[in-house]
């Protein structure tokens, strides 16, 4: 099991956390509970409660709908994150695809600490408004790009 420092220390590698004064990394950290999927093992279905969000500490987890895969999540990748914010019922299924080790973050939780935490609010906003402004110049440069 990580301690709060070795999971702060991960924290400030992970993108959705990349813009949190590390000071303020060691209450997330706190709250931030490390568990394991064996692979195979089904992590949250399509429909399930969005009640967490999911870091990746060692292993990978697939998220897919049937047999459709969406994305691979990797070391030090963070799935499940709309779930912080938004309580409509997951979109995806979630499966480890090897032994996996997590870090999990509750939602209610994580809405305590923002409350008592403004800065950690609006680090993480920052950091999602620039995630949202580099997809956007994606679209838009491969929509400016000529078709071959």
């Amino acid at each position: 099991m990580l301690t709060v420092i070795e999971k702060v220390m991960f924290l400030q590698n992970v993108e959705v956390f990349s813009e949190v004064p590390s000071e303020q990394l060691a209450f997330l950290a706190a709250i931030a509970e490390e568990v394991t999927y064996a692979k195979g093992n089904v992590i949250y279905q399509v429909n399930d409660p969005s009640d967490a969000l999911y870091l990746v500490l060692d292993g990978s987890v697939k998220l897919h709908t049937d047999e459709t895969e969406i994305t691979l999540a990797g070391s030090r990748e963070a799935f499940g994150a709309w779930a912080l914010f938004d309580e409509e019922p997951r979109v995806v299924t979630a499966t480890a695809v090897e032994d996996t080790r997590l870090l999990r973050i509750d939602r209610e939780d994580f809405v305590d600490l923002l409350a008592d935490h403004v800065q950690i609010t609006q680090a993480i906003l920052k950091s999602m408004v620039s995630r949202l402004r580099n997809l956007v110049d994606r679209v838009g440069l491969d929509r400016a790009s000529p078709n071959p």
